[in-house]
């Protein structure tokens, strides 16, 4: 990690020591939004944003995201979690409370593709992807050259699906090792066992395109040229057990038409991949998603 990248890291710190994130879900009533502001009026914080919303006023689920400012939040943290467990067992609350001087790890797997890790790493260098990379790991070599003189930890682990578990083994090693909050499929290209991905709820992000259902398996883009599509796509989901079907995050389009040939639509496909990918870690990374289901709110 060059100066400049923890020049950035160090500035975001220290401008954040007092900031934090709350992220509540519950059966919606009223006086949720009243309750939570008292509770954080009660520790003098201030409040710097706030986004909520509900599936049914009349017994739907209710989602609230607020980001607050609040002095010696550091040596307050313990106290304000425990007494809003009071409160959220009131409220029958799931929640969460972020500090966002505590950057999240992050572990990026990739295969022989790297544009999508490329925009990820570009991103982190210019200081608006803010998480620590605590290390790439690739079934295949050509990550190394890019990742090492970063002195990013680079792991090559062969994997296919004839020794998919022992490879698993390795890599939740590693991520157990790292203290990993997040991973990142930047067009890795081997699927994952129900294990790994119970490991890991709504920890793991996935990018690929929008092709699906219509162009299912290998070489999606020549069979798109061959029906003349007009649209190039990307989906950014978290991943479950239901092979790309998981809870979607971002997506996108770009047009084409029938003066782009294969090349060209692979070429615009991987563009829209990696700007959607980059959005969906962002928001991950700055506690915006909600999960309820199978879908995502996204504040």
């Amino acid at each position: 990690m060059n100066a400049f990248i923890k020049n950035q890291i160090q500035q975001f710190q220290d401008n954040n020591q007092n900031r934090g994130r709350l992220l509540v879900s519950c059966p919606d009533q009223p006086g949720i939004v009243s309750t939570i502001s008292k509770f954080l009026f009660s520790h003098n914080a201030n409040i710097i944003e706030s986004s909520q919303y509900s599936t049914n006023p009349e017994g739907g689920t209710f989602f609230i995201r607020i980001e607050f400012e609040c002095p010696n939040l550091k040596e307050k943290a313990s106290e304000m979690e425990n007494q809003f467990g009071d409160i959220a067992r009131e409220f029958s609350m799931e929640w969460k409370l972020t500090h966002v001087y505590n950057m999240k790890k992050v572990a990026i797997f990739v295969s022989k593709e790297l544009h999508c890790l490329l925009e990820l790493i570009w991103e982190w260098q210019s200081g608006d992807l803010m998480a620590d990379i605590a290390m790439v790991i690739s079934n295949h070599e050509e990550a190394r050259e890019v990742v090492e003189p970063l002195n990013i930890p680079f792991y090559y682990i062969p994997a296919n699906k004839d020794i998919r578990e022992q490879v698993e083994e390795k890599q939740l090693e590693l991520l157990k090792e790292h203290n990993i909050d997040l991973i990142i499929l930047a067009r890795y290209m081997q699927i994952l066992t129900p294990k790994f991905v119970s490991a890991n709820p709504n920890k793991i992000i996935n990018i690929h395109h929008s092709f699906l259902p219509a162009f299912i398996g290998a070489r999606p883009y020549e069979r798109a040229y061959g029906r003349g599509v007009k649209l190039i796509g990307a989906t950014s989901h978290y991943v479950t057990n239901d092979l790309d079907e998981g809870p979607i995050i971002e997506q996108d389009i770009s047009r084409v038409d029938h003066r782009d040939n294969v090349d060209s639509l692979k070429k615009i496909g991987r563009s829209v991949e990696r700007s959607v990918l980059a959005r969906a870690v962002k928001w991950h990374l700055e506690d915006r998603i909600l999960v309820h289901e199978n879908k995502t709110i996204v504040f």
